[in-house]
This record gives structure tokens, sequence and C-alpha cells, in this order.
């Protein structure tokens, strides 16, 4: 008697799961339909930053000589040269007009490319979305490769639009395409550093950390390079993507050979980021989470203790970030003469920032720019909120005896109170370095002032975002379109001499501008008055629409 034992039968995987870049198409098209707004705005924003610059350059520099004037004034400035680098071509109009661009647009390129890609990518695995879409027919490669192929597509648009809108207001063609290339080399370098920042953590919001130190620490790189160079950038430039993106020397010779540094940098960053998505569990990171303590410490046992234990490495970051900016900025306003000697450009300056002085017109312009900034850290803690709400991690703690306006102004208080540290910083690192410069440190006092009438500003743009999360939480985004927009308004009105009614629209517009003109305090207590309000409003409606 024999038995007889039936074979099993071999059940092949789809053709797609043996690809590991199966379903990539479908990825970048739902990527591109979530992206399509602020993807178009953050682009819009860079082509109207280089063609107004370039536009009044090209007023203020009509002659060769006050060209060269001003580009020596950068070269001969240590403070200049870290802030923008080095003008490689005094006589060059393209050169000088968008020295203040450069390193600066370099550094958000790879800013918005680090955002992009990790939105995309950890982010999408953090919240448990990506591991519903891998159990369909979506290779394991499919969603780094779509969030780098968005990047990229975003960076060469964006470099395409930026050198049309250079050819458009007179630059040469070639120096302008060589411009916007730069912006997107840099912006496809850092996309493939978040990518493998990526696979080093859990957490989306530690890798947009590591991304980020490493853009710094490449800015950083640059601008020592940049400031102890003679006649040209020591090594420590080409050490560094921004210094990379720099050597392009758009107008200044154009050498696209340094293109290939960039590219060759992002080839080897991604390839380690695809070997390690090869090697780790969906979910993971190469560096695990440790476990927490089974118990509190008595330090955390309010909503706000936690809010600050959850954003305390955001604020020291940004702390570090405005000391740099504000001495920085201090250092250079004792010199603003030697660098804006021309009637226009000074013009332009009083425009922008004030009545009295031109020392005190930079002053107040660049500490309403810096001002700016930080509403960019108001706006993120704000929507802290919604991170917390939709990552499922505020039903626990709603769960408990704490009412939701409790765990809603827990955060709100931090970002508050973190807008007023920085700005506080802001403006006491700044009148220091002013008040060193120009021998006399009464300044600082009246730079610390100068910076902080800039709150209520600031707090208008953190209501604007505490009120679409109360109302409309599904466009929590709208704060950062309403930065941009009050950002063109309020800061490039004067330039394209706008109609009032319309810079009016920007809370910046009321601001006083301090230090030089006189100050008062209506503006100061009615944007105070709307902040309040678009507070209070967004906490009525968080109060009576449902969690998640």
């Amino acid at each position: 008697m024999t038995a007889t034992v039936a074979e099993r039968p071999v059940i092949s995987a789809p053709t797609g799961q043996r690809d590991g870049f199966a379903g990539t198409g479908q990825l970048l098209r739902l990527a591109l339909r979530r992206d399509r707004v602020i993807a178009s705005v953050w682009i819009l924003l860079f082509v109207i930053m280089a063609a107004s610059s370039s536009s009044a350059s090209q007023d203020l520099y009509t002659t060769l000589e006050s060209r060269v004037r001003a580009a020596n004034a950068v070269n001969d400035t240590p403070a200049m040269l870290a802030l923008y680098g080095r003008v490689f071509d005094p006589t060059s109009l393209g050169a000088v007009s968008l020295i203040k661009l450069g390193a600066m647009g370099a550094a958000l390129a790879g800013l918005l490319a680090i955002f992009t890609v990790v939105r995309h990518t950890r982010a999408e695995e953090e919240a448990g979305r990506s591991e519903l879409l891998g159990a369909t027919v979506v290779g394991r490669y499919a969603a780094l490769t779509a969030a780098l192929l968005l990047s990229v597509g975003i960076s060469l648009v964006m470099a395409l639009l930026t050198g049309l809108g250079l050819i458009g207001t007179g630059l040469p063609a070639d120096g302008a395409l060589a411009f916007g290339l730069s912006w997107a080399g840099a912006g496809i370098a850092f996309a493939a550093v978040a990518a493998l920042a990526a696979q080093v953590t859990e957490g989306a919001r530690t890798a947009r950390s590591i991304a980020a130190a490493v853009l710094a620490a490449a800015y950083l790189l640059r601008a020592a390079g940049d400031a102890t160079g003679t006649d040209t950038s020591t090594w420590l430039s080409w050490v560094s993507p921004i210094g990379w993106a720099q050597q392009v020397r758009p107008f200044a010779g154009d050498r696209w050979w340094v293109l290939v540094y960039l590219l060759a940098f992002a080839v080897l960053v991604a390839a380690a980021a695809y070997a390690l998505v090869a090697r780790r569990d969906h979910g993971a990171g190469l560096l695990a989470q440790r476990p927490g303590r089974p118990r509190a410490a008595r330090s955390l046992s309010s909503p706000l203790a936690l809010a600050v234990r959850l954003q305390r490495g955001s604020v020291v970051g940004w702390l570090v970030g405005m000391v740099v900016g504000g001495m920085v900025l201090g250092s250079i306003a004792s010199q603003v003469g030697e660098f804006v000697d021309t009637p226009q450009a000074r013009d332009m300056i009083m425009k922008l920032g004030g009545e009295r002085g031109l020392v005190d017109a930079f002053l107040s312009a660049e500490m309403g720019i810096l001002a700016v900034i930080v509403s960019a850290f108001g706006i993120s803690s704000a929507m802290r909120l919604r991170v917390e709400e939709t990552a499922l991690r505020a039903e626990p703690i709603l769960a408990t005896r704490v009412p939701r306006l409790r765990w809603v102004a827990s955060h709100l208080v931090v970002a508050l109170a973190g807008t007023t540290l920085l700005l506080f910083t802001v403006g006491l690192s700044g009148g220091f370095a002013h008040g060193a410069a120009s021998g006399d440190m009464g300044e600082i006092g009246r730079v610390l002032v100068a910076a902080l009438v800039q709150l209520p500003s600031v707090w208008v743009l953190t209501g604007i975002t505490v009120l679409v999360f109360g109302l409309a939480p599904g466009l929590v985004m709208a704060g950062w379109g309403a930065l941009v927009v009050f950002l063109l308004l309020g800061q490039l009105g004067p330039i394209f001499e706008l109609p009032q009614w319309a810079m009016n629209v920007s809370p910046f517009t009321h601001t006083p501008k301090l230090p030089g003109a006189e100050f008062t305090a209506t503006p100061i207590v009615w944007l105070t008055l709307v902040a309040a309000a678009l507070i209070a409003i967004g906490l009525a409606g968080f109060r009576r629409r449902d969690v998640g």
C-alpha cells in the first residue's frame, strides 16, 4: 500500500511584487496632486525673489563704477562674505544683483527639497499610510523613488522659470540659466540627503532635523571658506554643496562643470539611501528609538510640560540660528553706508525700513525680515497641534481629565513664548554686535525694541494657523500661504510701489519702523487684538468639532 502526497502548489508572486519600483508612477501622480498648490507657491516665490532682486538692482547700479563699489564692499567685509558669499566678477551686473540670493537661495532650495522628500517617505510610514499602500502592488523602492522624482522635478521647474524670469529682466541667458541650475543642483543634492536621513530614523521630525543639520553645516562651511579667503574661496567652500552651488559662478564665467559635483554627490547619497531601504524593515530605521521610562518624571505631569518637551529641540535650534543671524546683521549695519553708496540704493533701503538715517533704516528693514522668519517658527509650533491630532497622540491625552482648551493652550504657549524669546534673542544679539562695531553700547536697547515691536505681527500669523486648525484642520497649511502673501506684500511692496491698500493687508506693514521712526502704540494694540481674536475663534471652533 502506497501513500501519495499531494505536491503543494507553488504560488508565484505577482510580477509587480518582484519589481522593487512597481507603482512608482502612481505614487508620483498622488504626490503631485497633494503638493500641487504648495509646490506652485514655493516655485513662484523663488521666481519672484530672483526677478525682483535683478530688476531693483539694475535701477540701483546703473554704472560700472557703482557695481564695483558695491562688490568691493561685500568682498572686503568678512561678515558679508559669510552671509552672502563672494562677488566673483565685480563688473558683472548679474553677479552684483543676485549676490544676496546665491547661497541663501540655494539653502532655501535645499530646505524645500528636504521637506518634500521626508513628507512623502518617512512621514508616510510614520502615519501608517505607506503600509496600506504596501499591501497593494507597490515595490519597496517606489515611495522613495517617487519622492525623489517629485523633488527633482520641482527643482528643475524652479530653475527653468527662474532663468526665464531673469532673462525677462534683461540679464544674459547663459548666466540666468546657470543661476537657476545652481539652485536646482542644491535642491537635488539635499533631496538625496533627506532620502538618506529618512532611512536613519523612525520619526519624520527627527529625519527633517538631521537633514536640516547637514544643510546648516554645509552653509557654515561655505561661510567660513568665503570669509577667510583672500581673493577667492578657500577649500572649505569646496567641501560644501552650498559652496558648489556658488562656485557655478553665474554671470561670472558660468562654470557649468561644477554642477557635476552636485549631481555626483546626489547620486552617491541616494544610492546609500536605496541600500538602506533594501535592508531595513518597514517603519523601522537604522537607529532604533530607545524606550522611555516606565513612569514619566513629575516634571512632565502637565500638558504644558509635555508640549515644551516635544518642541524643545526645535526651540534650541531656532535660538542658535537667531543668535548667529542677529550678530551678523548687527555687525553689517555700521558698514551699510559703504555697500549702498548710490542715491537709488539709499532710497530703496529707506523705503523698506524707516525714516531717519540709513543705518536705522537698514536695521529696521532687517528686523522686519527676521520677524518674517521667526513667524515660520510660530506657524510650525502651532501646527504641532494638528500633527499630534493626526498621529492619534491627542486622543489619549484628551481621554483623561485634561480639557480640550488646556491641551491646545499648552502648544499655543510654546508658540507665543517661543516667538517672543526668538525676537528678544535677535534684538539682543543684533544690538550687541552693532554696539560693539559702532562703539556705542547704547544701541543694544534701540535694536532690542526694534525687534520686540515685531511681535504682534508674528502673533497674527500664529493666530491664523490656530484659526484654521480650529475651523478647517485639513487646510492648516494655509498658515504658510499667509506667510508667503504677507512676505510679498510687506517686504517687496515698497520696491514694486504697490497700492497702499494692498500692502496694508500684511500686518508687518503696520509695525513701527524702529529704530528711527516715531513709536506709536496704536498699531501694536490693534495687531495684538487681531491676533487674540483669531486665536479665540480657533479655540471656539476646536471645542465644537470632532477630534481627528
